[in-house]
């Protein structure tokens, strides 16, 4: 394969749709594979959300699978091809910092779960800071069943399931189906699988209307807090809202409310 044509099929593995509404969609582009996250679509999906994180014209992320498959984890056949201890360290490594993006990315991200969801996959919608599924999409973190216990998957899991719910998935490595899902805390909706489309777009769109800096300095602030102890929590949060009320778009919402009109944003 040419360098050109290598570049190009590593574009290929995530695909980028930018909506007029700030909404962008980013597709997970390997539909043979269940879209398992191999280094080369890590490192685009690492590469758009870079650049996304820099692009005040995005308000919204979704992330989204082509084919049946939503994720299917790491590329069990890739990892396989070079099995030493620097090739699993840099993986894992890489993998965590992509979750970690997710998670800092100073816009919100939604995660629209049409198929199965498993291992690093399961990890990615727990990531994600919203998750509408189709009722037709399964999660599992099946590590255990080859003998490889999903840990880094497991940070994630934790934080939004209660601990019971998530060692009961770890330890059995069993699907769970979507309202099981809901119910537990992964996910926020479940939907029909021919509803999912428009119900993401709503709930993106209804976010997207929201002042961006708000947004910004909302999502810190919440995954920040998490971390603290109560008193310490409070005096951050304190600071935080003093400062985002010391914003053009604060004084704007208030005033707008005030005035019984609609505000304009300018993400300041």
């Amino acid at each position: 394969m040419s360098t050109a044509t290598a570049e190009q099929a590593a574009e290929n593995l995530v695909l980028r749709e930018d909506g007029a509404d700030g909404v962008t969609i980013i597709t997970l582009n390997r539909p043979q594979a269940r879209n398992a996250l191999s280094v080369g679509l890590m490192t685009s999906l690492q590469a758009a959300l870079d650049a996304i994180a820099k692009d005040n014209s995005v308000k919204v992320v979704v992330i989204a699978g082509a084919g049946p498959g939503f994720c299917a984890g790491h590329d069990l056949k890739e990892i396989r091809s070079d099995p030493s201890r620097q090739t699993y360290e840099a993986l894992f490594t890489q993998c965590s910092r992509l979750m970690i993006t997710i998670t800092r990315l100073p816009k919100p991200v939604i995660a629209k779960v049409h198929g199965i969801a498993t291992a690093a996959g399961c990890q990615l919608v727990s990531t994600c800071d919203l998750a509408i599924a189709s009722s037709a999409a399964q999660f599992a973190t099946p590590g255990v069943k080859i003998g490889l216990f999903c840990s880094t998957p497991m940070v994630a899991l934790s934080r939004v399931t209660g601990r019971k719910a998530a060692m009961e998935m770890l330890l059995t490595g069993d699907m769970v189906d979507a309202e099981t899902a809901r119910q537990n805390g992964l996910i926020n909706r479940v939907v029909t699988p021919d509803d999912l489309d428009e119900t993401v777009a709503g709930l993106a769109g209804q976010i997207a209307n929201k002042s961006p800096v708000s947004l910004a300095i909302g999502k810190e602030a919440f995954y920040r807090q998490l971390e603290m102890p109560l008193d310490d929590a409070y005096a951050y949060t304190a600071q935080v809202m003093t400062e985002n009320m010391l914003k053009r778009d604060a004084e704007e919402g208030i005033d707008a409310f005030l005035e019984k009109r609609k505000p304009v944003w300018r993400g300041e």
